[in-house]
């Protein structure tokens, strides 16, 4: 979690890559119970304007929250957070990503849907956000160096 602009506006920073693998036996709960704490943690900390970065790289797929689950949450994110978020900013989209984004678009409302912003790399998100308040674990950074180094050989 960090903070922009005047105001200290939060922006929230989730890293897919420490979620849960599907493979445990109490997966449901266990993201049931990481959405209400998120949810609750977003109102206590969101007052103004926000922004949540969500950092998809490094993440095996068996770590990706599930379409039902994200349909759930924003479902059950109140209207103030849903009008206050300016941007979500999705770091390294994998194909997967964009697909289920792309299938959902439909039933979520324009609105939502105009604040999605993808970025390829950290480069790319530093040009957008101030990130001396962010902070972007080690796997992610070891992840977006060598996607660099592969796009550089190409």
């Amino acid at each position: 979690t960090g903070y922009y602009g005047d105001g200290l506006n939060a922006i929230i920073v989730f890293a897919a890559c420490f979620l849960p693998d599907i493979s445990r036996t109490d997966y449901n709960y266990v993201m049931e119970n990481l959405f209400l704490y998120v949810i609750s943690t977003l109102e206590l900390m969101v007052a103004e304007d926000y922004m949540i970065v969500y950092l998809n790289g490094a993440t095996p797929r068996r770590r990706m929250p599930g379409l039902g689950w994200m349909k759930k949450c924003y479902q059950m994110i109140d209207r103030r957070l849903r009008k206050n978020l300016k941007s979500f900013i999705i770091v390294h989209p994998s194909w997967f990503i964009r697909t289920i984004l792309a299938v959902t678009r439909p039933f979520i409302s324009s609105k939502f849907s105009s604040k999605i912003q993808y970025v390829n790399t950290l480069a790319e998100l530093r040009e957008m956000i101030p990130m001396e308040y962010v902070h972007i674990p080690d796997s992610i950074v070891k992840y977006d160096e060598e996607k660099c180094i592969k796009r550089r050989m190409r």
